[in-house]
Order: structure tokens, then C-alpha cells, then sequence
């Protein structure tokens, strides 16, 4: 028996967010790395309105990591604004689209790929849902993926997020 597993069980179970976010910390005093992100992952996970595989999920769960780890190194709530504002002007589809073509360095796809978070990248998201987006939005989001060195074989496929 893994020596987390007490951990791993509690973290696959719960719904709550302070109790998640003290396991985090205790997790890093205690230089357990494997806890803190399995807890991690599981907070960006909550109180999303939309069904878990889901586009619109996979991307309120992008936001609310990309806020937490800007919590985290800022020491304060950081609100991704413009993104909120884009996503109620043109919708989550239409955005992960832009993000997709984007050919220049940006903080957040940048912080993602540094933290080891590939997947929850707007362009792994695309590749993800490729059914719902033209091919050339899938075939922009790989080639940024590539030329980044991400292994777009290793991503989660829809399947391996559901489970």
C-alpha cells in the first residue's frame, strides 16, 4: 500500500475546497509532491457547472488552475478578467480557437508547459475535442504543442479524463 494512500482516497472523494487547500500545504511542508498535485488537480476541478469531458470543462478547469498557481506565486486572487470577458463575448469554443493560433509566447501557456500541465492547455484542449473544432484549429493547436516539445502522444485523450 502506497504510503499516501489515506491521501489519495480522501483526495478522490472530496468535494472541499479549504480542506484540499490545507492538504496542499501540508503536503509541501511535508515534501510530498505526489499528495500536493493530486490534491491540486482535484481543486481546479470543482464547482464547475458544466459535465466533467466536457469543452466548457476542460476549460473552466484550465481557468481556475491558471488562477490558483497566480494565487499562489502573487499572494493574492487573481482574476483572469479579459479571458472571462473574451469567453462571454465570443464563447469557450471561439476562444480556445484564438488561443489555438496564437504563434507568439504567452504567460499562461508558458506557466502551464513550466508546471508540467501540458494537458490543461487551451491547444491540449482543442486536441482533445477535435470533433468540435475546424481542422485547421486542431492542426494550429498541435503544431504550438510541437513546437514546444510537448509529447502530444502522452496528453490525456477524452476517455482518459473521464475516468
Amino acid at each position: 500500500m502506497n504510503q499516501y494512500q489515506k491521501q489519495f482516497d480522501y483526495i478522490a472523494r472530496s468535494e472541499d475546497a479549504v480542506g484540499l487547500r490545507n492538504l496542499i500545504a501540508r503536503a509541501r511542508e511535508l515534501n510530498a509532491p505526489e499528495v500536493a498535485e493530486a490534491a491540486f488537480r482535484k481543486l481546479v476541478t470543482l464547482g464547475i457547472d458544466h459535465p466533467a469531458g466536457s469543452v466548457e470543462h476542460d476549460f473552466w478547469q484550465t481557468i481556475q488552475a491558471f488562477e490558483a498557481v497566480l494565487k499562489e506565486e502573487r499572494g493574492k486572487t487573481i482574476r483572469l478578467a479579459r479571458t472571462r470577458q473574451k469567453v462571454a463575448r465570443v464563447g469557450v469554443r471561439q476562444t480556445l480557437a484564438d488561443w489555438a493560433e496564437v504563434t507568439a509566447s504567452t504567460e499562461g501557456y508558458d506557466m502551464l508547459l513550466q508546471r508540467g500541465m501540458a494537458e490543461l492547455t487551451g491547444e491540449a484542449i482543442v486536441l482533445r475535442h477535435a470533433s468540435e473544432f475546424p481542422g485547421h484549429i486542431v492542426e494550429a493547436a498541435r503544431d504550438r504543442l510541437r513546437r514546444s516539445n510537448v509529447d502530444i502522444d502522452a496528453l490525456p485523450s477524452k476517455a482518459r479524463c473521464l475516468a
